[in-house]
C-alpha cells in the first residue's frame, strides 16, 4: 500500500482536527491551522506546499494536500462575502495552484449549499448548481478555482457536518436540551447528518485512490453518511443518543425562524459516484450518531 503524507490546512477545524487524528495512518501529516497557515497568503500558501513536498520526497513518501479550511459561518457570510470569497474562493485556489505546481494532488472540501435547494431526489455531482447565499457562492467559486488548476484536483462535496471540535447543530441541541422544557426545530430542510470523523475517513480513503494506478475519473464527489432526515428528525435523534424525550421537540417551518442566509430546502447528496470510483460508501447518519456519541460524547455533551 503507498504511504500517505498528508497536508491539511485547517487542521484546528472540525475536520482538519479528525483528519489530524489519523496521523497514525500516514507516514506523515501536517495539519496547520489558520493562524499557522493563512491561505489567503500567496507566499506563505506556496512555502507551505513546496515544502511539505519535498519532506515527503524526502521521506519516500506520496505527498496530498486535503483543504479543510473554509469560511463556514453562513449567516456573517451575508454581511462579509469579501472575506467568505477570499478565503472559500482565493485562497483555495491558490492551494490548489500551489499542488499542481509542486505535483500534488488535492482534495477540496466543498458543500451542498452550491445547490439551489429545491430538489426533489439527491443531487448528483452532475447536476446543475445554483447557490442562493453568499456562502454557496463562495464555495462554488472556491470549486471553479480548484478544478481549474489542474487535473490533479477533486471536489468533495458535503453537508450537515459535526464532530467533536468547534461549534455544531448537535452541540448546540444538546445544550439546549438542558436549557429549555420544549424546543421548536424545523421540519422543511432535508439533509444528510454527517460525522466529520466518518468523513476524515472517506478522505483518507480517497487520497490512497488518488495516488493511486487508476485515480478516480470523476472529479467532483458527494461524501456524506447515507440516508436523509430533517433538522427535527435528526433533533430527536440527539435527544434520544442523550437520554431525553424527544416528544419535548416540535416541528415548525424555516419560515418561523428567518435568517440573514437562505437555507436550502433540499439539499440530499447522492453517493452514486462515491460507490462508483470504487471507495467504501459512508454509513448511514443515524448509526453515525450513535457512533460519535459512544465514542465522543463528552465532547459533545455541554
Amino acid at each position: 500500500m503507498t504511504r500517505l503524507a498528508l497536508l491539511v490546512p485547517g487542521g484546528r477545524g472540525q475536520l482538519g482536527s479528525d483528519l489530524a487524528a489519523l496521523a497514525d495512518q500516514v507516514g506523515l501529516l501536517h495539519a496547520p491551522g489558520s493562524a499557522e497557515l493563512d491561505v489567503t497568503d500567496v507566499g506563505a500558501v506556496d512555502d507551505a506546499v513546496s515544502s511539505f513536498a519535498l519532506a515527503a520526497l524526502d521521506a519516500g513518501l506520496r505527498p496530498v494536500l486535503v483543504n479543510a479550511s473554509a469560511h463556514t459561518a453562513v449567516d456573517a457570510a451575508e454581511s462579509e462575502p469579501d472575506r467568505a470569497f477570499a478565503i472559500n474562493a482565493t485562497g483555495a485556489g491558490q492551494l490548489a495552484k500551489a499542488a499542481v505546481a509542486n505535483g500534488v494532488p488535492m482534495l477540496h472540501v466543498s458543500t451542498d449549499y452550491v445547490f439551489p435547494g429545491d430538489g426533489t431526489r439527491p443531487y448528483e455531482p452532475s447536476d446543475p448548481t445554483g447557490p442562493k447565499s453568499v456562502y454557496g457562492k463562495s464555495k462554488l467559486a472556491g470549486e471553479q478555482e480548484v478544478l481549474g488548476a489542474g487535473e490533479q484536483t477533486w471536489v468533495i462535496r458535503t453537508a450537515w457536518v459535526y464532530g467533536a471540535t468547534g461549534g455544531n447543530f448537535v452541540k448546540t441541541m444538546a445544550k439546549l436540551e438542558g436549557q429549555r422544557e420544549t424546543l421548536s426545530v424545523v421540519d422543511d430542510q432535508r439533509g444528510s447528518p454527517t460525522w466529520s470523523a466518518d468523513l476524515a475517513a472517506g478522505l483518507l480513503e480517497l487520497a490512497g485512490a488518488v495516488v493511486g494506478d487508476t485515480p478516480p475519473a470523476q472529479r467532483v464527489l458527494h461524501g456524506t453518511n447515507a440516508g436523509e432526515t430533517t433538522w427535527y428528525g435528526f433533533t430527536r435523534a440527539i435527544f434520544e443518543e442523550l437520554g431525553a424525550d424527544p416528544d419535548r421537540l416540535q416541528p415548525c417551518t424555516t419560515a418561523d425562524f428567518p435568517r440573514p442566509a437562505p437555507r436550502p430546502a433540499y439539499s440530499v447528496l447522492s453517493g452514486a459516484a462515491w460507490a462508483e470510483a470504487g471507495l467504501t460508501p459512508l454509513r448511514p447518519w443515524r448509526e453515525a450518531l450513535s457512533a460519535a456519541f459512544a465514542t465522543v460524547g463528552p465532547q459533545l455533551r455541554p
